[in-house]
């Protein structure tokens, strides 16, 4: 984690989620405090991705999966997408 840097920013130290945990981290999240893009964790491959390769269909179910152990600043204004206040519909944050 030290040597990670937000992919958009540049930002670095990362905030390190994890969600769930084996002899690796199977599931989490990386999080740029700066400016508020979250990067999933899965299958213990982190996607830091940029946001116009991120894909709706896969980060939105991951959101609402972890909701309860995401950060709510993430939940509410991460970037690429943010679930809505009820937290039951996601939406893509501009």
């Amino acid at each position: 984690m030290d040597i990670l840097a937000c992919p958009i920013d540049k930002h670095h130290p990362l905030e390190l989620h994890v969600f769930e945990e084996k002899k690796e981290i199977v599931e989490g999240m990386i999080v740029c405090p700066k400016c508020l893009r979250w990067y999933p964790i899965r299958d213990e491959i982190p996607e830091m991705l940029p946001d116009e390769l991120r894909k709706k269909n896969e980060d939105l179910p991951f959101l609402e999966k972890w909701k309860k152990m995401v950060p709510k600043k993430i939940l509410a204004e991460g970037k690429p997408f943010v679930l809505s206040a009820g937290g039951d519909r996601a939406k893509e944050k501009q």
